[in-house]
């Protein structure tokens, strides 16, 4: 399945530059790429013809189009003009949001529709900071708040023009908002933009890794409010192995009374049953597949869950766990 990553960021946030850093680079020349008006994205020099209506070829071989109706119809539309060979085959999907909008309703749209989910995969969800202005972003732009909880890769942009001093105390802010996240940064020299949309959802090694690093990071720092956004970070460990069944009928009841404020979930859980472990991933309403991997990560059989919410405390959602497990050991 082809991958959809979805490109966020604030207003101004730099992320038609590392579009375009990405679009030049020759591995990436099978990707197409989804935007909402071309007239907000400098793109045209990167544009050669129109191959299918509203669909652009670019010089390096990508495909271009924009939403013209809704999300849905822009992919299928895609995809059936790739299966009949009107515009060139691609392997990857880029999609990039305005600056105000939420990412989370694209994961949605992705996993709603059978024929969307036969064709596409998630990828990653990357939102670009400016290392400028972004600290005065976080505290007027509550939209760019949410943009980074739910985001998997977090890229500092502009770090060229900006002092050490500053970009360390927005990345403090940044890991506070979302420590299960990857932030990088660019100074406009790095070329290897392209790194941030490998790797997605189905890259069984690379998320074992991810986890197994957020999981280091939430051990090694402890992340609190940021702000007044009420939003925070924090790791549940349950000992011993969870059944299946009850964790699937708490994670449903969870998200359905507060997945608006349930910003992102992601950890390894110890199944019932199970000789490896299970990798969950979800945001907001939104779960994706569990995937199983092949082995332990480490010698650690806990199940550990690490949460973004937004005005839930880490003791409610400890509890409301605590309490079910115990009652369906009883």
């Amino acid at each position: 399945m082809k991958p959809l990553h979805v490109l966020t960021g604030f207003l101004g946030s730099g992320k038609t530059t590392l579009l375009q850093q990405i679009l030049v680079d020759p591995a990436y020349a099978d990707t197409a790429v989804v935007i909402n008006e071309f007239g907000e994205v400098g793109l045209d020099h990167l544009l050669l013809e129109e191959v299918e209506e509203g669909v652009l070829l670019m010089r390096n071989g990508c495909v271009c189009c924009t939403i013209r109706s809704d999300l849905q119809n822009t992919l299928r539309d895609l995809q059936e003009k790739s299966d009949r060979r009107a515009i060139p085959p691609f392997s990857r999907i880029v999609l990039e949001t305005t600056g105000l909008a939420d990412p989370a309703p694209v994961v949605s749209t992705l996993l709603a529709e059978p024929m969307l989910r036969h064709h596409f995969s998630v990828g990653n969800i990357i939102c670009t900071v400016d290392a400028v202005s972004g600290e005065a972003t976080l505290e007027r732009q509550p939209e760019s708040i949410k943009q980074i909880a739910v985001a998997d890769r977090i890229v500092v942009t502009k770090c060229d023009l900006a002092d050490q001093e500053s970009q360390d105390r927005l990345r403090g802010k940044l890991r506070a908002i979302n420590g299960a996240a990857d932030i990088g940064r660019r100074d406009g020299s790095d070329a290897d933009a392209a790194c941030w949309i490998a790797g997605g959802l189905a890259d069984r090694e690379r998320r074992a890794e991810e986890i197994l690093e957020l999981l280091r990071r939430q051990t090694s720092e402890r992340p609190g409010h940021i702000l007044e956004s009420g939003i925070c970070s924090f790791c549940i460990v349950e000992p011993g192995p969870l059944d299946w069944t009850v964790f699937g009928i708490w994670l449903t009841a969870l998200l359905h009374a507060h997945g608006e404020n349930v910003l992102r979930v992601k950890g390894i859980l110890n199944v019932k049953g199970s000789l490896t472990p299970v990798v969950i991933h979800g945001v907001q309403h939104v779960v994706h597949p569990p995937m199983h991997l092949a082995k332990w990560p480490d010698e650690n059989r806990d199940s550990r869950l690490v949460f973004i919410t937004r005005g839930i405390s880490e003791e409610r959602i400890r509890s409301s766990l605590d309490s079910l497990v115990a009652a369906a050991a009883r």
